[in-house]
């Protein structure tokens, strides 16, 4: 049977919506369909119902911008942690692959993103005031620009730069063990945490550019 054929408009509907999916397609939704249909009422009832409270419930720390269940994530809230030390990343992504590696015990900072023009996105959609206002209220030593080593990853990492020289703290970018344009999440846990451990002042790594 052709994938665009189908004998049924709920599967059909259901192929549609999984294939909407980053990285799905029609054939591999088909499957997925299928592998559901197999699969007891209540276990599909209760994919279902995650999905719907992901969506619905999902919060935001107020702090550092990362998903969360609470007003205040679990990081933020360890008392811990290093609060005078942040890793600005992308998204929850890379909080996961740091936090992986072992190596970081301060607390993050997920923009969100990362500038982007071709796609639309500039520094007002991503989490950059939230960040200010972070520096602004003080007891920050060290920022760590951790994003990845993109053309995109690199442009925001020079704005962030730019609005943010100004305050009197050390910035940070992580060691170039991560190879040119590879995102933070695939990389391996050592190199990863190596390039935390190593990392430069981002004017001696802005010159290398």
């Amino acid at each position: 049977m052709e994938v665009d054929r189908f004998s049924s408009v709920l599967l059909e509907n259901a192929v549609r919506e999984l294939s909407s999916l980053p990285g799905i397609g029609k054939k591999t939704a088909l499957r997925l369909a299928l592998h559901l249909l197999k699969r007891g009422e209540l276990e599909v009832e209760q994919f279902g119902t995650a999905l719907i409270q992901l969506k619905k419930e999902i919060k935001y720390c107020r702090v550092c911008n990362n998903v969360s269940d609470e007003e205040l994530c679990q990081i933020c809230g360890d008392s811990r942690r290093d609060s005078s030390l942040i890793c600005i990343v992308e998204d929850i992504r890379d909080v996961m692959a740091i936090e992986a590696t072992r190596q970081f015990n301060g607390l993050y900072h997920v923009l969100g993103g990362k500038i982007s023009p071709m796609d639309g996105i500039g520094p007002g959609d991503l989490a950059i005031q939230l960040l200010l206002d972070r520096v602004q209220a003080g007891g920050i030593r060290e920022l760590i620009l951790a994003l990845s080593t993109t053309v995109e990853g690199d442009t925001t990492n020079f704005y962030l730069y730019r609005r943010l020289s100004g305050f009197p703290i050390e910035i940070s970018t992580i060691a170039r063990g991560i190879g040119i344009g590879d995102e933070l999440e695939y990389a391996d846990e050592v190199t990863l945490g190596r390039s935390i451990l190593n990392r430069t002042p981002f004017y001696t790594s802005a010159q290398s550019f």
